[in-house]
């Protein structure tokens, strides 16, 4: 028996393949400058952790989002709070690993056709979908 021959797709929309794939690589992330990037003292003895658990939360959602060793993943949420204009300090990767432990960060199925909304703000991290964001900001549209 022989095997059967591969499809063979061409592209012919080579404008709409193009933005599909920057649309695949689409990441709006909101950082609100109110939020606790330090963690409060909770009058419990011994050395006070130095970062909050939403602190911790960003930096591993980061860490799964774009698949990076914490070493990477401390430089990269140094540059994003850099491009952000925030002057925080960023957990070191040995803090990282050892607060990774009891938090457990879980990022939501995406679909492949529309951004990603990461939303930061003093609650704590939330990933947004298209309609989510889009009520946040827009208020409810009513039904579909």
């Amino acid at each position: 028996m022989s095997k059967p021959s591969p499809a063979c797709y061409r592209t012919t929309n080579w404008s709409s393949y193009n933005a599909s794939l920057r649309k695949r690589g689409s990441l709006l992330i909101w950082i609100d400058k109110d939020m606790t990037w330090r963690a409060p003292h909770d009058g419990r003895p011994g050395r006070p952790p130095v970062f909050s658990d939403a602190a911790i939360q960003f930096c591993l959602s980061i860490k799964i989002l774009f698949k990076l060793p914490l070493r990477q993943t401390a430089g990269m949420v140094a540059s994003l709070l850099k491009l952000a204009g925030l002057d925080w300090p960023v957990p070191d990767f040995s803090t990282l690993c050892r607060r990774q432990k009891t938090l457990a960060v879980q990022i939501p199925y995406r679909r492949a056709d529309g951004p990603l909304n990461l939303l930061v703000d003093s609650t704590g991290i939330k990933c947004l979908g298209d309609g989510e964001w889009q009520a946040r900001k827009h208020g409810v549209q009513g039904r579909r």
